[in-house]
């Protein structure tokens, strides 16, 4: 499965599946613009901006009008404010398949500061599963998936101590992060041998 990452941490992601599947809209329209014309899904995990950027998501609607946006009952007010027609938005549910013909998808409940979810895609009979922000995967089963994009935010505990620049900063990021450390484990339960994976949403020194 071809996968295309457009930018993946806190100033913004957007990741290109097979050309069609925009996961995440957090970045500049400037940057979409390559991929626009041959999108048929966009799915936003959750309302953080660095995931719905809103003027990218306006644009989006009005120059694509039968372009489809599935989301939770979460944001589906926010879509409509900005312009997204309520006929064009999929409200979908963790852990119930939904099937758009060229590709199924699996919304997965994930546990941030706010409502989140991950997602799993099957096209071509292949599997991806995409999932960041969120401080555990515990419970999800991806038995040998093609494509594994995971958080893998900070190295570890340790590592994240050492540079957070005050206790609030460090116990929030271990609140609504995954640590590299965490999700190598959980890859190596579930990766098969000719899996492959990405880090996503690594922190970024400024």
């Amino acid at each position: 499965m071809r996968y295309s990452i457009i930018n993946s941490g806190s100033d913004g992601n957007c990741t290109i599946v097979n050309d069609i599947i925009a996961i995440d809209c957090g970045i500049s329209y400037k940057k979409l613009i390559p991929y626009i014309k041959n999108l048929k899904l966009v799915f936003i995990s959750h309302i953080h901006q660095d995931h719905f950027n809103k003027r990218t998501v306006r644009l989006l609607a009005k120059n694509r009008p039968t372009l489809r946006f599935a989301v939770g009952s979460y944001l589906v007010n926010d879509l409509v404010k900005i312009g997204v027609r309520k006929q064009n938005i999929d409200v979908i549910e963790a852990n119930r398949l939904y099937d758009y013909e060229l590709f199924k998808i699996s919304p997965i409940k994930l546990y941030h500061d706010v409502e989140n979810m991950g997602l799993r895609v099957f096209m071509n009979n292949e599997k991806l599963i995409y999932a960041t922000d969120t401080y555990t995967l515990d419970g999800i089963r991806a038995l040998e998936y093609d494509v594994y994009l995971i958080e893998g935010n900070y190295e570890n505990e340790e590592e994240l101590h050492n540079r957070a620049y005050n206790d609030y900063y460090e116990n929030r990021v271990k609140k609504t992060h995954l640590s590299k450390e965490y999700a190598t484990n959980w890859l190596l339960e579930n990766m098969g041998l000719n899996s492959v994976y990405e880090f996503m949403h690594q922190h970024k020194e400024r």
